[in-house]
């Protein structure tokens, strides 16, 4: 089974047509889109018509949740851009995406953790760039969940882990926003993939193995940053090139 994941799409419709052709091109035979779908000073609106149009399955993130619950996770200037430009039939879909999706034994996807969208699994960031966390840490926070293969977002950074038992698990990147910053645990943290490709994966499950590949797709990254800019987000208009630092 070939599974195309996707995630952190953030409104960037001009990306994710691009991985969608790629992904075509490649074939799979299942789709997961990870969560964080449109929030951002983009295309939002457009960007749920495409996902609505997919045969895929849809998980939440912490984006998604501040588009309609912003007690939970207030909302940002990103979220509320978006959530002027989308419908409350976009809005209820939205709502019913789970936090957790299971391919079998398969493969489990989630955003963040499997117990929290807002978590960074794989990352720490003691001095402002994300870096791997120690494999104790990775598999305390994974909780009971079990599978062959695991695959979250959040963090915007390709990775593959493999856990002490064999499972691997997987950050599929960004779709739609390389780089960002933020402030985590009192200190600024700098996330950058270091180009503007469209990012995300397939994962290839079988009975004898499982492969990945993170695959980077080009796309008209300079219209997407000159909306952000006219739209007022100079700092997003930065990180479509991929740098979050100057």
């Amino acid at each position: 089974m070939r599974i195309a994941a996707i995630s952190d799409i953030h409104g960037n419709a001009l990306a994710l047509r691009s991985v969608l052709d790629d992904a075509k091109a490649r074939g799979y035979d299942r789709m997961v889109q990870i969560g964080d779908a449109l929030s951002g000073p983009l295309w939002p609106r457009e960007t749920a018509d495409i996902l609505r149009g997919l045969d895929a399955a849809h998980v939440r993130g912490n984006h998604d949740v501040s588009l309609y619950d912003p007690d939970t996770y207030a909302p940002g200037r990103g979220d509320l851009f978006a959530r002027e430009r989308i419908d409350t039939d976009t809005l209820d879909w939205i709502r019913g995406w789970p936090r957790t999706h299971a391919i079998g034994t398969d493969l489990l996807a989630f955003h963040g953790a499997p117990h929290w969208e807002d978590f960074y699994l794989l990352e720490e960031a003691p001095a402002g760039d994300p870096r791997i966390r120690p494999l104790a840490g990775i598999e305390h926070d994974l909780g009971g969940a079990r599978a062959r293969v695991m695959v979250c977002g959040h963090s915007h950074t390709q990775r593959v882990v493999e856990l002490s038992d064999g499972t691997v698990v997987v950050n599929d990147g960004s779709v739609g926003l390389p780089a960002y910053e933020e402030p985590l645990n009192g200190m600024q943290v700098f996330v950058q993939a270091g180009s503007p490709h469209a990012r995300y994966a397939m994962i290839d499950v079988t009975p004898a193995r499982v492969s990945v590949e993170l695959v980077m797709v080009d796309y008209d990254w300079r219209a997407a940053s000159a909306k952000a800019a006219a739209e007022g987000f100079e700092a997003w208009a930065r990180w479509l090139s991929g740098r979050s630092r100057g």
